[in-house]
């Protein structure tokens, strides 16, 4: 393998040290055909140095690199890296950036209905011949029509060109942005999409199908792979409640639907009945025979009662574009899926200051999926600056150790640019939570952002916490605080993020939660932020689906406790205290309040050497910036 040849696609004057060591790694994955897991530090330049060799591979052979991200942004700077690689080489090739499906789609009104009820509504109007954008696309033989084919050559001259741009000339063409793009991802060399193209079977396989890919052909890049597991699981796990049944129950009424009535509280009285000995949120495990064998009593054919369901359903959709009935068609067929590596639960809870009864059939183990991606796939290429330890990752995702390589790479940031210290002062310990441990928490952290010059972050375990400590805090601070509320839109979040990056000359501070929308994927380099101070260990709720994920990784890899419980919490501590450092000069503090973390199980989770515990708090971070 000569590394120079694989440099020769890099578009950019200067290749750094660590960005070589990426290339290097990239390539002898890919021309060895083996997996690779690298944990590559942010600012390293992840993307250009790992497209750059696999694009250099793949051209002129019978292969397509599958960029997957979930990101947005990530999106824009694959495809940016793509349009500086072809303009700087002179190449020909072609990529297309794919969003979600339902994100594309130019119909009026489509964003707000789940993924599934959009499907289904997609798919009825598409029959029906009622969408102009799809007719427009395809003819009734299935193949492109006269303008669709005329649209396509002027994106495939474009190419490769952002998905909004995609999406704004369909419009304007009255064509439909999913099929073009399917279209023009057919030639590709460089598909750029979201992780499920690639890791949903059902979605996968269309979409292979419909592009005329094929998965032993694919050199697959995950970006921000630490969120894979996590967002597979979330693919494979279904569930319904009484609110839902209650709301297909009126529809059944609604449309006249009287064979559906009895058998819709038939469900109802079913997840109820097995609710009996539930206390106020609490839940218990149940098996796939405890619901199956009552469901006998409401229908003599369980999959003749799912079959009534999703027609009824698409009849719905002749009338509005969702229907509940078939939300709970859905998951009575998930309900049939496998034992292993899936928990079955029943939970009793509040909503709205109604009770909520639920039962839900929860994925434990995403390698059920990704393991036929990364044994069949030419090479699969996981990435992330948050991806230790690397072993766990080829664990759970069911790397097969054999042909798969591991890689941690270093900081490209100078240690001196950033002080991280554990300050052992405060604890956010369920047992110990009381105002006065909030008043405290509340104390250290004013005296550290007042005294940091510029902008600051704080970072909380959940919104309660945050809203216990500002009432203390908000006295406290002598900056404008901008507060992170649940539920934001998009434009939400830029307008906060904004208002927040306007307070860099004064110093304002941005009061966030561990999972909330400001907690990973953001960037605030240069003077936009200073301090990031992280309360607490975002642990997972104690709850029955935490214990089964720490049950069932510990019965196959003896370390359940790790895997299920604490390094998920660790890792949004990372990302968290990542928001600080973007770039080679960038300056600024991190700080981790809680006792636990100077504990030696949680200690040893962190990356950097170079931490420090400390009391003497104030006078390090004076001293850091003086």
């Amino acid at each position: 393998m000569d590394v120079e040849k694989e440099k020769n696609l890099f578009p950019y004057e200067k290749v750094r040290d660590i960005q070589t060591d990426l290339i290097k790694s990239v390539s002898s994955a890919i021309h060895d055909n083996k997996n690779l897991i690298v944990h590559a530090p942010t600012g390293l330049g992840k993307t250009v140095a790992t497209l750059a060799p696999a694009l250099s591979f793949a051209m002129g052979k019978e292969l397509t690199i599958f960029f997957l991200t979930s990101r947005h942004t990530q999106h824009h700077i694959a495809i940016d890296t793509l349009k500086d690689i072809k303009k700087k080489h002179d190449l020909d090739f072609s990529a297309v950036d794919i969003v979600g499906k339902q994100s594309m789609c130019v119909q009026d009104n489509v964003q707000d209905l789940y993924s599934n009820e959009f499907n289904e509504y997609c798919k009825h109007v598409r029959e029906k011949g009622e969408c102009e954008f799809y007719s427009n696309t395809k003819s009734n033989n299935g193949k492109l029509t006269v303008l669709a084919k005329k649209v396509l050559g002027e994106l495939k001259r474009r190419s490769p060109d952002h998905s909004e741009k995609m999406i704004e000339i369909c419009r304007q063409e009255k064509l439909c942005p999913y099929e073009l793009s399917s279209a023009l991802a057919r030639d590709a060399k460089v598909i750029v999409a979201d992780y499920y193209y690639v890791f949903h079977p059902k979605i996968s396989d269309a979409f292979f199908m419909k592009t005329g890919k094929k998965l032993e052909d694919a050199i697959v890049i995950v970006d921000e792979g630490h969120n894979l597991p996590e967002r597979i699981r979330k693919l494979f796990s279904q569930k319904t409640s009484t609110f839902v049944l209650d709301r297909a129950l009126k529809e059944a009424k609604k449309f006249n639907l009287n064979e559906l009535i009895p058998k819709l509280k038939g469900v109802d009285n079913i997840i109820k009945e097995l609710s009996q000995k539930l206390a106020k949120n609490k839940e218990v495990l149940i098996t796939k025979k405890d619901f199956l064998d009552k469901m006998k009593g409401v229908s003599d054919d369980y999959d003749d009662l799912i079959t009534d369901m999703e027609s009824a359903a698409e009849d719905i959709r002749e009338n509005q574009r969702s229907s509940f009935i078939g939300g709970v068609a859905t998951f009575l067929n998930s309900w049939q899926g496998p034992d292993k590596g899936f928990s079955r639960i029943i939970t009793r809870s509040e909503y709205k200051s109604n009770e909520l009864l639920s039962i839900s059939y929860r994925c434990l183990d995403p390698s059920l999926s990704s393991t036929v991606v990364v044994e069949h796939s030419f090479c699969t290429i996981l990435m992330s600056g948050t991806l230790k330890p690397v072993e766990m990752y080829l664990d759970l995702l069911g790397f097969p150790k054999g042909r798969t390589l591991l890689k941690e790479l270093e900081s490209p940031f100078p240690e001196k640019n950033k002080l991280t210290l554990i300050v052992p002062e405060t604890t956010t310990k369920f047992t110990q939570r009381n105002p006065e441990q909030f008043k405290e928490i509340a104390k250290v952290c004013s005296n550290i952002i007042n005294l940091v010059k510029g902008n600051s972050a704080i970072f909380f375990p959940s919104y309660f916490l945050m809203d216990e400590v500002n009432r203390y805090f908000s006295e406290l601070s002598t900056k404008k605080i901008i507060r992170e509320v649940p539920g934001l839109s998009k434009e939400g979040k830029y307008d906060l993020l904004q208002e927040f990056k306007d307070q860099s000359i004064k110093g304002g501070v941005l009061l966030g939660v561990a999972s909330g929308s400001f907690g990973e994927g953001v960037d605030l380099p240069g003077d936009l932020l200073k301090c990031v101070i992280v309360v607490g260990i975002p642990l997972q709720k104690p709850d029955l689906e935490t214990t089964e994920l720490i049950t069932y990784y510990d019965g196959i890899f003896g370390k359940g406790w790790d895997y299920g419980y604490l390094y998920p919490a660790m890792l949004k501590t990372m990302q968290n205290a990542g928001r600080c450092i973007r770039s080679e000069t960038d300056k600024g503090v991190v700080v981790f309040l809680d006792q636990r973390y100077a504990w030696p199980n949680y200690k040893k989770c962190f990356y950097e050497t170079n931490i420090k515990i400390s009391r003497n708090y104030l006078e390090e971070i004076k001293e850091f910036f003086s």
